[in-house]
């Protein structure tokens, strides 16, 4: 089978609250405290898979991280007396969001042809910190035939991480060679920027990616400031479309003259300040939204509620519909669960350019996967959880059942 896009959602885990851990997050901040809802939170981004699954999409999954994690905190010799925000830590279910799971470059972009991941090392954020040894062993448990996969450690702790999040890729079509575009910020800031510009070059030359195939672009301060801690907040491509904000970036007109020099065909989507304001576009997380190519070829842009109810969002998305771009239609997809965490329909997903064949096919939805594990989330995910609960060892009991549960159905209990 030829090469294709695997979108590999994250199933939102059944410890899923709302601790407000994440610094320069405005979303995950707003929210501290309030009460979350993991089964709401999980059927929303199984409706999600499902629909993209639906309109012919290939669609794959990872399972949640095991939580709490107990070995993380007893490395940390820490207990709820000396620093509830570990035990907080200890208790995130940040894994769902798959885009930070690892850097991907397709077979076609690589020296070797394999197609490389490297799992993201993700220590700006102590609560995220302590994914990549699980993100791994799953990435090379879904990924295991060595010779159509790399699967790499991560980068070196001095040089933060946080995946895909911070990389595009454009190319005439998702099978051939393409550009790899890896946006990086500056220390220093109101927030801090979280992918450093040495960890994309390292996953750059881990990958064996021609130099000149290669982009390395600074985000904007303004943009970080605003509460884009990641590209991704305010940036995404899809084969030959870059959409972004116009104040992504530190040099917009550069970058975009090096996209258009080095992929001829690209063709780039500026939604302008004057139109929508960086905290519109922020809070919106209109570029948060997968962009996506179906059978059909008409790109799609797949974005959260959020967006229909931001007047300005909304009316510059109508604008853009109604003239001859490359973005041809808009669906809207309800993941508030997510948003109200600070991640949207693009956070919920790693991009895999590959043979769905070479792919361990528990990885990979079907209609009647998709049933059974809504089944175990109708059952045992909780159906609340209140921020003054984390850390009763009761929930924990419940949490871990419930993961068990999962991995059980899906015959995957080599993760736990």
């Amino acid at each position: 089978m030829a090469l294709q896009e695997i979108n590999f959602d994250g199933i939102v885990g059944p410890s899923h609250n709302y601790a407000g851990l994440s610094l320069g997050n405005l979303a995950a901040t707003k929210n501290a405290g309030a009460t979350a809802y993991p089964r709401a939170a999980a059927l929303q981004g199984l409706a999600k898979m499902r629909r993209n699954m639906d309109a012919g999409l290939a669609q794959g999954f990872f399972v949640p991280l095991p939580r709490p994690d107990t070995g993380w905190l007893d490395a940390l010799a820490a207990d709820e007396a000396n620093d509830p925000a570990l035990i907080a830590g200890a208790w995130s279910a940040s894994s769902m969001w798959t885009a930070n799971a690892a850097t991907v470059s397709p077979a076609p972009d690589t020296a070797d042809g394999r197609c490389h991941l490297t799992v993201a090392n993700l220590v700006t954020m102590p609560h995220r910190s302590h994914e990549w040894p699980d993100t791994l062993a799953q990435l090379r448990l879904a990924f295991a035939d060595e010779q159509a996969f790399a699967v790499h450690e991560p980068v070196p702790p001095t040089f933060g991480d946080e995946g895909a999040a911070n990389h595009m890729r454009l190319a005439p079509a998702h099978g051939e060679a393409g550009l790899e575009v890896f946006v990086y910020g500056r220390p220093g800031g109101r927030f801090p920027a979280r992918q450093h510009e040495q960890a994309s070059r390292i996953v750059a030359r881990r990958h064996g990616l021609d130099p000149a195939r290669c982009l390395f672009v600074e985000q904007s301060a303004e943009a970080i400031a605003a509460g884009a801690f990641h590209n991704d907040v305010v940036a995404v491509a899809n084969e030959q479309v870059l959409f972004c904000h116009e104040q992504a970036f530190a040099d917009p007109a550069g970058t975009y003259a090096a996209i258009r020099d080095l992929c001829p065909g690209a063709q780039v989507v500026e939604v302008p300040s004057s139109a929508v304001s960086l905290a519109d576009a922020i809070s919106s997380y209109l570029f948060n939204a997968q962009l996506l190519t179906p059978p059909s070829g008409e790109m799609t842009l797949v974005v959260p509620e959020e967006c229909r109810e931001n007047g300005a969002v909304w009316g510059w998305l109508q604008s853009m519909l109604a003239g001859n771009g490359p973005i041809r239609h808009v669906e809207v997809v309800d993941v508030r669960q997510s948003m109200a965490n600070g991640g949207g329909p693009a956070c919920l997903r790693l991009r895999v350019v590959a043979d769905p064949a070479r792919v361990d096919p528990r990885f990979l939805l079907d209609k009647e996967k998709v049933r059974r594990i809504e089944g175990v989330i109708s059952a045992h995910w909780p159906e609340s959880i209140d921020t003054a609960q984390i850390g009763d060892p009761v929930l924990a009991d419940r949490i871990r059942h419930a993961r068990a549960m999962l991995l059980e159905t899906l015959d995957l209990s080599q993760l736990a």
